[in-house]
């Protein structure tokens, strides 16, 4: 089976059948991406990009949150209302270290729980289903941050709303994958990586707004606020086509058709490829798969071929955050400790996602002139020397005004680069590297282990920074810098360049083991035309 080209079987059948046409559809689908000009695709794609970008606003909320909880732990409304201990120096309430972890990482154990069900449910229902169904839910589960008022329903409250994110990290990223272009792919992918700044752009915004109150509506305000987007989501989520790939997979070729017109501009060039051939492509990749794969269980992705892509996808959303953005999270605590005053650092933390922002905008143009592996890996290299000089600055005493603000500077630099480099290409890679039968699943075991990951290094983090624990402050970047040389090594050797190649073309490059540093448009190109051509 590995030395065997998927089509060879499917030509003689579609020759006897009287199917050459379909077989010819799909080439002709091939050729005409890779010779879509970015222009093109945008008039012939916009009703493709609306909902995708639409649909990917979800991920606001995801992001919204998670600045909330973890820039609450300076929060003196917050710290007034759970605040659990008293601080020997100070005498004033705070939350102990455990406790911090606890409710820091709390989502992710629900998103664990959410991403879990979403490769299985996607896969009979769809995702328009499985997104409608979650979004219900996030409205129910926001009633428990709102209303809790201990640290025990906090924490119950982040679970739960954690359910819902899962859903949303892999339905918005696979639908964007899947309803567009090569070379518009990229952008939209990416564009997830933009809500969640958004959403954290807009928490720091409102915890700028709450930063005087110390009554409980300092920390009730925001969680509020959370109810604006469910119901537009749930709109979105019933009037926009399901995702051709999903119907093909499940047989529904008419469906898929149709779901592909509704995807392109009526006045479409003749440049594009039309829906049958588009549908024909996707059909042919679903075949070239079955070949490979045989099922789309869980199980299939860690044999053969998938397992390679899986190992690819699952170390890339991990390296996403290993690489130290957690810093962001605790962004405001972090500034604090290091000396700053609490209002600048709130200020800090609001031009930290400004910055981040504008970095995720910048990464466009460089995605389709660069290709992915050379971004990621250059982005990685910046990131290292930034985590570097924010250890080396956090040597100086706390006292030390212009270390303090030396360790704000390079950490809004470290999000500049991390945000137009590994922050959105994670999104675009990771949809890329696995295949179309089991992206959803491959989706979810990657972004399974970043949520592990995030576990452990949102438990770890307070206990860097809290004075009442290890009180590494700032000198924290030297932890994260040795985790970013780690991954620094992995992507040189294993991460492949995906750029500018169809589905189908990713599957032979995988299936016949071609090395990381060798995979290149032309060689799949060459290879598709060749596997096609096999045996007619």
């Amino acid at each position: 089976m590995a030395n065997e080209k998927p089509f060879d079987n499917v030509r003689l059948d579609d020759v006897r059948d009287g199917d050459l046409k379909h077989v010819e559809d799909a080439q002709v689908a091939t050729d005409k991406e890779h010779n879509l000009t970015l222009k093109e695709a945008l008039r012939a794609y916009p009703k493709a990009i609306m909902w995708s970008i639409l649909l990917s606003s979800a991920v606001i909320m995801e992001g919204y949150d998670t600045i909330l909880i973890g820039s609450f732990l300076a929060s003196p409304s917050f710290v007034n209302t759970f605040g659990n201990t008293g601080s020997a120096a100070a005498g004033t309430l705070t939350i102990t270290a455990p406790w911090q972890s606890a409710v820091a990482n709390g989502a992710y154990i629900g998103e664990i729980l959410g991403l879990a069900v979403t490769g299985i449910l996607c896969d009979w229902y769809g995702n328009k289903v499985v997104m409608t169904g979650a979004t219900v839910m996030m409205i129910a589960f926001i009633f428990f941050s709102f209303f809790g008022e201990s640290l025990v329903l906090q924490l119950v409250g982040q679970i739960l709303c954690g359910i819902p994110w899962g859903v949303y990290q892999t339905v918005t990223t696979v639908y964007a994958s899947e309803v567009l272009p090569i070379n518009l792919r990229g952008y939209l992918t990416s564009y997830v990586n933009l809500c969640w700044v958004i959403g954290q752009f807009i928490a720091s915004g409102v915890l700028v707004g709450v930063e005087n109150r110390t009554d409980v509506y300092g920390w009730k305000i925001p969680y509020a606020i959370q109810w604006i987007w469910p119901l537009p989501i749930i709109a979105v989520c019933i009037l926009c086509p399901e995702s051709p790939t999903w119907l093909v997979k499940h047989n529904k070729i008419e469906q898929a058709e149709k779901a592909v017109s509704r995807l392109q501009s009526a006045k479409s060039a003749a440049a594009i490829p039309t829906p049958r051939e588009t549908v024909a492509l996707l059909k042919k990749t679903d075949e070239i798969e079955q070949e490979i794969s045989g099922n789309s269980s869980y199980s299939e992705c860690f044999r053969g071929v998938n397992l390679r892509r899986t190992e690819i996808a699952t170390a890339t959303w991990t390296i996403q955050q290993m690489c130290g953005p957690v810093l962001q999270t605790f962004a405001t605590y972090l500034f604090i400790q290091a000396g700053l005053a609490s209002n600048t650092a709130f200020d800090m933390t609001l031009g930290l996602y400004a910055i981040a922002f504008v970095g995720t905008i910048l990464s466009w143009p460089m995605i389709n002139r660069f290709g992915r592996r050379t971004i990621f890996l250059g982005g990685l290299i910046g990131i290292f020397v930034c985590l570097m000089i924010v250890g080396f600055c956090g040597i100086p005493s706390a006292n030390n005004t212009k270390a303090s603000w030396a360790a704000g500077a390079f950490l809004l630099i470290f999000t500049f680069i991390y945000d137009s480099t590994v922050g959105p290409l994670t999104y675009v890679i990771v949809p890329e590297v696995s295949s179309s039968r089991l992206r959803h699943k491959t989706t979810v075991i990657a972004r399974n282990m970043y949520n592990i990951t995030c576990i452990w290094t949102g438990v770890l983090t307070p206990y860097m920074l809290n004075p009442t624990a290890w009180n590494w402050g700032a000198k924290s970047g030297f932890f994260w810098a040795g985790m970013t040389a780690l991954s620094i090594i992995w992507v040189y050797f294993r991460l492949p360049e995906t750029k500018d190649m169809t589905y189908a073309e990713l599957d032979l490059m995988f299936e016949k083991g071609v090395s990381a540093r060798n995979f290149n448009k032309a060689e799949a190109v060459t290879m598709f035309r060749e596997t096609r051509l096999g045996s007619i």
